[in-house]
């Protein structure tokens, strides 16, 4: 999507900023996991430099996350996981903030879903070896803001290491469906006289209005939301 999407919206926040306005929107990601590195670093390349002209933070994934996402699927097996090598050649490739700001997501076993237990193993603390081996090459400590893809289903402490070694960004899709999901089904079996008309009957009103269910909904995504807020430390900060 990126002659159709991507880059036309670069183009547009770059008019808008040259015109004294801010751009149309604060980031973009480039999702170039299913491309060789090479390929995907070679368009990230160009991405970051058109970000950078128009104010915006660029997100790169460099190795795939495994599940599927938009279409686009991985296996879950051992090359879910960033490796130092690819880590310095990100950071040749696209420096380490002198040629525009990015977000990095690395692989450490994530994917996106949820899977039961012992069918992914994350491993978090690889993300200070490639903060590590790249600072040994470069001298910069932590050059990188990592983003935590297919967070979902993940433990407090697997969190809590990832945000050790440099996570800024957890993207938490899964579990939070299933939080606005859950109480809309448990309404509906409670209620299934009443949001359906049944046998000729007129059903209640009360029960299929989505007012009624939709409002669990949205109180159980929030408090899921909160929940990753707490887990992310965000709770009870703000910005500078």
């Amino acid at each position: 999507k990126l002659d159709g999407y991507v880059r036309p919206l670069l183009e547009l926040s770059r008019k808008r900023v040259e015109a004294g306005m801010n751009p149309l929107f604060q980031s973009h990601m480039w999702d170039g996991s299913a491309e060789t590195l090479a390929d995907n670093l070679e368009i990230a390349q160009e991405l970051l430099a058109a970000a950078a002209a128009a104010k915006i933070i660029l997100e790169v994934e460099i190795t795939p996350t495994g599940g599927e996402e938009d279409g686009v699927s991985h296996e879950i097996n051992d090359e879910l996981y960033t490796t130092v090598d690819d880590a310095i050649r990100t950071a040749e490739a696209l420096g380490l903030g002198e040629k525009g700001r990015y977000l990095l997501a690395a692989s450490f076993g994530n994917v996106h879903g949820v899977y039961k237990p012992g069918n992914v193993v994350l491993r978090p603390e690889l993300l200070k070896d490639l903060q590590e081996g790249v600072a040994a090459k470069f001298g910069k400590q932590n050059p990188f803001d990592f983003v935590f893809h297919g967070g979902s289903g993940s433990t407090e402490q697997e969190i809590a290491t990832a945000l050790d070694n440099g996570v800024v960004k957890m993207n938490l899709d899964t579990d939070t469906q299933y939080a606005f999901t859950r109480p809309i089904a448990d309404h509906m079996f409670r209620n299934y006289d009443g949001v359906l008309k049944v046998d000729g009957e007129v059903g209640n009103k009360k029960t299929y209005d989505p007012r009624s269910w939709g409002k669990l909904a949205e109180k159980s995504m929030a408090e899921r939301v909160a929940k990753a807020c707490a887990d992310l430390r965000s709770t009870g900060t703000r910005m500078k």
